[in-house]
């Protein structure tokens, strides 16, 4: 049986943390930002960890 491949888009967006966790980052801060508050664009800088619902098919995407 051949190896399994990890998506290249969800090795680019994903990372693990030191407890197991995925995080990423927010959506809506590569562009337009002009019309978006500094507090809004502050709060996007920052990571997140991923919803549970989703966890299942990041999980097969990066073949953990």
């Amino acid at each position: 049986m051949p190896k399994m491949k990890t998506g290249s888009s969800a090795k680019k967006r994903f990372r693990l943390t030191g407890t197991g966790k995925i995080k990423r980052k927010h959506a809506f801060k590569s562009h337009i930002l002009t019309k978006k508050a500094t507090k809004q664009k502050r709060n996007l800088t920052q990571f997140t960890t991923v919803d549970p619902t989703d966890l299942k098919n990041i999980k097969l995407q990066l073949c953990i």
